[in-house]
Parts: structure tokens; sequence; C-alpha cells
């Protein structure tokens, strides 16, 4: 007489036999984690929106921000530094100068920021995440700054040129600094200090810096001076604010460096090219 193997309903599964979330084949878990440059374009754009909302936190105490312009203003005569007037007046009565000037204003930092994270998240990964963070917290700080000390610029104090809202119709930007025609309620216009035009071209320069030759180099010094002189020759920052853009993207740079310290192995140094 035969015995018929007996099981039990209760057997145990193979524990061999994947389940649930390990079923999911490789190529399916790659469709679900999101791409590494959408994920940076969405912490960028999130940075973008903190901005507008500092707006909205913003006090906006023309007053008061006057008063602290005029504060600003009287260290620059103290420590005879007090050029805006002198060159606002000269190159915004010119035309062929302040046109382009205010192109640069409106354009420049939001063309040339975004390039060159992008060119550094593509050649040179190992780099990406410290000139990432240098870049965001040097911002954030700025966008602090925007919410508890928000500042007249020279051009809403009086006696200034406002050289955009004079070149407004070589452009698509209004009286609103450089915010598009219609637009002009989406931008904090008592954002003087700090100047994060100038701040963002120092990020630029520290993190092309490695990357290029004497000629870049020198490049990415004029981009920073052009733009100090830009600022401030439009009447939308006191030379102090480009002073104190620099310092706080100078302090994320500088804390993103040492967040990097140990967190990965140093990249060989990479060649320059130009």
């Amino acid at each position: 007489m035969s015995i018929t193997a007996w099981h039990s309903p209760f057997t145990t599964p193979n524990p061999t036999r994947p389940s649930g979330a390990a079923e999911r084949s490789p190529a399916v878990r790659s469709r679900l984690r999101i791409h590494p440059g959408v994920r940076e374009v969405l912490l960028l754009a999130a940075l973008w929106f903190g901005y507008s909302a500092s707006r909205m936190l913003a006090d906006k105490d023309l007053g008061v921000a006057r008063h602290r312009a005029a504060d600003i203003l009287d260290v620059e005569r103290f420590l005879h530094l007090d050029l805006e007037s002198s060159v606002n007046s000269a190159l915004s009565a010119v035309p062929s100068i302040a046109v382009p000037m205010s192109f640069w204003y409106a354009s420049l930092h939001y063309l040339v920021t975004p390039a060159v994270l992008a060119f550094i998240f593509w050649k040179h990964r190992s780099d990406y995440r410290r000139a990432r963070n240098g870049l965001v917290i040097g911002s954030a700080i700025g966008l602090a700054a925007y919410v508890l000390i928000p500042t007249a610029p020279p051009r809403l104090m009086g006696g200034y040129i406002d050289t955009l809202a004079q070149s407004a119709s070589y452009g698509w930007w209004s009286g609103h600094a450089s915010a598009p025609a219609g637009l002009g309620g989406l931008t904090n216009e008592l954002a003087a200090m700090p100047s994060l035009h100038v701040g963002w071209t120092v990020w630029v320069a520290w993190a092309m810096w490695r990357y290029v030759k004497r000629t870049g180099h020198v490049l990415s010094l004029l981009y920073v001076a052009g733009t100090t002189l830009v600022v401030v020759a439009t009447g939308n920052h006191w030379l102090l604010d480009a002073v104190a853009g620099a310092t706080v993207v100078g302090i994320g740079i500088a804390v993103a460096t040492r967040l990097s310290v140990g967190s990965s192995p140093q990249p060989a140094e990479p060649t320059p090219s130009w």
C-alpha cells in the first residue's frame, strides 16, 4: 500500500519567491524613480517659489524701507562710497548704454546661473551637490533678509533715475524692477539688501573657476564687476547691497564646502578648457 504525500493547507510560501515591491523588475523600479535632472529642476523651482512667497511675507511699509536705505547711504557717505547718484545719472542718460544695462539686469542672472548649474550637473556631476548647495544656502540667506529687513532701492528714494522704467518700451519689463509688464505684483520691490544679482555672479565665478583657464577667469571677474555696475547704475541697488550679496553667497559656499568635506571622495582636479 502506497502512502500519498499530504500537503497542509497552511504550507509556508517558498521563501525564495519575491513578493510585493520585490516582484518589480529593474525596469519598473527605474521608472518609479525621479530622474536626477528632474529632481534638481523641482528643487530650484521650489527656491523660486520661496522667493515669490517672501514678497507676501515681507513688510510692505515703504517708509520703513526708505529709512533703512537712508541709513545705508549714510554709511556709504562716511566711507566715501556714495557713488550711486553720479553713476546712475551719467549712464542712464545715454540710451545706448541704458538699454543694454536694462537687458543685462532683467535677464542675465536668469540665464547664466542655471546654465552653469546645468554644465556642472552634466559635465562634473561629482562637484554638483556642493555647487548647488552653495547657491541654495546663499540665496536662502538673502531671501530671509528680504523678509526681515526690507530695504528700498535708490530708484524708490527720489532723485534717482529708474532706468528699467525709462527703457521699458525696449523690452518686456515694466516699471516694477525687472518684472514683465502686467506682473509687477509678483516682484518684491523692497528687496535691495542684499543684491542676489551680484551674489549669483560671485557664485558663477566660483563655480566655474576650476574648469577654465585665464580667459575664463577674466570673463568671470568681468561678469561680477559688470553686474555690480549695472545694479548700481540702474538705480536698483546700493553699492553696499552688492557687497552684502557677495557676502551671503560666500557664506553659502563656505557652508556647502564644509558639509561636503568627508561626505564623499574628493574628485580629481578637472583640466581647464578655456
